[in-house]
């Protein structure tokens, strides 16, 4: 995406109200505005909270990794918690998830380790968990693609009557690729068990949302390709939960493919390498800071008495362990070894890669050989 930063510009957010079950001040919402879904159940609602909180401290923790220079780079999804986690809260084990970049909270939730989510933004390698293990897909780092495998890996499924879901995360910005289109027309004209969950947290790294898009909302799209489409406050995450839940139980009975917008906003920088100030105001960060999704559904469970402190304790702590879990292991020097560059190319490796290694380990040896005699003749 291009970096202009001209000015700016006075932005309005799409004109319909999006579908929410809490307010921001953490009071229950009726009436029309619900969309028709309902409250989930409060036990369904710590959990959620529980899994907000452990994430954003993970994610905090990420990010000050990065900082001193442990990982390449790294995505915050600060402030984006309900969208993620609501909605990864609504599938099953045996559903897939296709993720982008920015899902390494989701990924958390899902069960993986750490050390495996960030093994790519570190560098040693370009995935570090068992995609099968786990049913999750590489973190994408292109645009949409992965969208079009959550779709034809949805496709072979029904074919086997295999009864899974499918979900994939897109940005507001990946719903301008080619790879997003073909996606949502092949999943309505298929009619795959598919969710989409567009996070729109209004910038395409500085593009604004206004320029990717002249409709009112995201979830306007889904009309022109024959699927449901719901236009989702994404700061609460008890909206995004019943709203995904409701949409995998859709895909799951053979009812296709389902578009949802969450309506969100990114805190932190695009990536540690971004300059956020130059083409956003302070004073706008300050106004979602103001909505924050983890503090909206704390007052309400508070207000339900189902927040006490030694519970709040207990979560904290929780958080606290995944957090020092993570420094360990981003702290401990990773043993690489260049050969591995190898593996997992092909399931029957051509000769010119066996070749290719062959040469690279003789060069290994090679340099191995001629370091140790640098170093007895150091010692000498």
């Amino acid at each position: 995406m291009s970096l202009n930063v001209e000015h700016h510009s006075v932005r309005t957010l799409p004109s319909e109200k999006p579908i929410r079950l809490l307010d921001n001040a953490g009071h229950a919402v009726h009436g029309a505005a619900t969309g028709g879904f309902e409250l989930p159940e409060l036990e369904t609602l710590l959990e959620l909270y529980r899994r907000m909180v452990v994430a954003r401290r993970f994610d905090v923790q990420v990010t000050a990794l990065t900082k001193q220079g442990r990982l390449a780079t790294y995505p915050s999804a600060y402030g984006q918690e309900a969208c993620e986690i609501g909605a990864i809260s609504a599938i099953e084990a045996q559903d897939w998830f296709f993720p982008t970049y920015r899902d390494s909270i989701a990924l958390l939730t899902r069960g993986i380790d750490p050390g495996d989510i960030l093994q790519s933004f570190r560098g040693d390698w370009h995935n570090g968990y068992d995609q099968h293990a786990h049913r999750c897909a590489s973190q994408a780092t292109p645009l949409a693609t992965q969208a079009l495998h959550a779709v034809g890996l949805a496709h072979a499924a029904r074919l086997r009557q295999d009864p899974i879901v499918t979900m994939t995360y897109l940005g507001d910005g990946a719903t301008s690729e080619g790879d997003a289109h073909e996606a949502f027309n092949f999943a309505a004209v298929w009619q795959t068990p598919t969710v989409f969950l567009v996070q729109n947290n209004q910038f395409a790294i500085s593009v604004p949302l206004s320029r990717q898009t002249h409709a009112a909302t995201l979830a306007d799209k889904a009309v022109g390709y024959g699927m449901p489409g719901f236009h989702v406050d994404g700061n609460d995450v008890a909206a995004m939960y019943a709203v995904t839940r409701a949409a995998v139980e859709r895909a799951r009975s053979g009812g296709g493919p389902t578009l949802i917008e969450g309506l969100t906003y990114r805190i932190e920088s695009h990536t540690n390498s971004d300059d956020p100030t130059r083409y956003r105001s302070a004073r706008e960060v300050e106004h979602w800071k103001r909505r924050d999704p983890i503090e909206r559904l704390e007052k309400y469970l508070v207000s339900e008495g189902a927040l006490s402190e030694s519970l709040r304790a207990e979560i904290t702590d929780a958080a606290e362990s995944v957090a020092a879990h993570t420094r360990d292991v981003m702290t401990t020097e990773a043993e690489l070894d260049p050969l591995e560059l190898f593996d997992h190319v092909y399931a029957r490796p051509r000769a010119a890669l066996l070749e290719q290694r062959a040469r690279l380990e003789a060069e290994l040896a090679e340099a191995a050989t001629h370091a140790g005699g640098e170093h007895a003749g150091a010692a000498r």
